[in-house]
């Protein structure tokens, strides 16, 4: 690819508004991003309210792994209304990711994968890099348990480095990291985060 083939090549970006453009910027549908965070912190919940929110740039797979169709996994789709978005957002219940890259080969398969979690997928670091290879033009949001502050394991950590944007979740706040600008914490309940920091105002919190 020469400079000017560089330069001229069309991206798809999602044009973020609000919060989202502040913690994000306005990111290309295409690569790989990572949420990490411990339990009981709000990472199901960012993660769906981001799902629903990328509705509007394209349809949603949500592979739960972990959780499947279970009664907390449906209590979270009621409690964020996610009945709104229905005909942009599928929930796959603990689909296989073999099975999972035979529905992305189809015709008008879904644009962004969420994948619930890297650590019940089963994949090495190289299954990863085949499957973003792969599939070039979607855009694949990996979930991981996390060890401290870090994801959980060395794949998850190697994907961390390879991700365009990467997410920490604590205390029902999204802590962003993302190539595309953007890089304000993001409020994902606001009475709880306010229970755990104390204060709304968080930029300064993990630096």
């Amino acid at each position: 690819m020469s400079v000017n083939d560089l330069l001229n090549a069309k991206h798809k970006i999602m044009e973020f508004e609000g919060a989202w453009q502040n913690a994000i910027g306005d990111p290309e549908l295409r690569g790989a991003w990572l949420i990490w965070g411990n339990s009981a912190n709000g990472k199901t919940r960012f993660t769906l309210q981001l799902c629903k929110y990328l509705t509007g740039f394209g349809r949603v797979a949500y592979d739960s792994l972990e959780e499947g169709a279970s009664l907390s996994m449906k209590d979270a789709f009621r409690d964020l209304n996610m009945a709104e978005v229905s005909r942009r957002l599928i929930l796959l219940d603990q689909e296989p990711i073999a099975d999972l890259k035979e529905r992305l080969r189809k015709r008008r398969s879904p644009e962004i994968v969420v994948i619930d979690s890297i650590q019940y997928s089963g994949m090495n670091y190289k299954d990863y890099i085949r499957l973003k290879d792969e599939f070039k033009n979607k855009l694949f949001i990996l979930i991981s348990h996390a060890d401290g502050k870090h994801p959980q394991g060395r794949v998850a950590k190697s994907i961390r480095y390879d991700s365009f944007v990467k997410i920490w979740v604590e205390g029902y706040a999204a802590f962003p990291k993302s190539r595309y600008g953007g890089g304000s914490p993001y409020i994902i309940w606001e009475q709880g985060a306010l229970d755990y920091w104390g204060t709304l105002e968080l930029d300064n919190e993990l630096k």
